[in-house]
C-alpha cells in the first residue's frame, strides 16, 4: 500500500498531480530563514520543526530538492545537518513566494 505523504523522489505528489504541501512547507521554511537570516544555514532539526515535518521525511524531501538543485545541505557524521537554498533555490522561491517581507 503506498501512502499518498511517503511521495517519490521528485517534486509532484498527491492525486491531483500538484505540488507535495510537505515539499512547499519546506521551501516556504528555507525561503523564510533565507529573509531573516541571508548568511547562514538553518538546522535540520530548526527546519524540521518549523516545516512540521518529522526528520526522517525532512531528509527525504530535501535529498529531492538537493538533487533538484533549489537547496543546499551540509550533513556532520554525527547525523546533524543545516541547510540553505541554492541560487536556483532562491530564485525559484522568489517567483513562487514573492519578496514580502518576513
Amino acid at each position: 500500500m503506498h501512502d499518498e505523504n511517503e511521495s517519490d523522489n521528485d517534486m509532484e505528489g498527491g492525486d491531483e498531480g500538484g505540488i507535495d504541501p510537505v515539499l512547499v512547507a519546506i521551501l516556504e521554511q528555507l525561503w523564510r530563514a533565507h529573509r531573516e537570516t541571508p548568511d547562514r544555514e538553518w538546522s535540520l532539526a530548526k527546519l524540521s520543526k518549523q516545516a512540521g515535518v518529522p526528520m526522517s521525511g525532512l531528509r527525504r524531501h530535501l535529498t529531492a530538492l538537493v538533487d533538484s538543485g533549489l537547496v543546499v545541505t551540509t550533513l556532520s557524521e554525527d547525523g546533524t545537518g543545516r541547510a540553505s537554498l541554492s541560487d536556483d533555490g532562491r530564485t525559484f522561491c522568489a517567483e513562487v513566494f514573492g519578496q514580502a517581507a518576513p
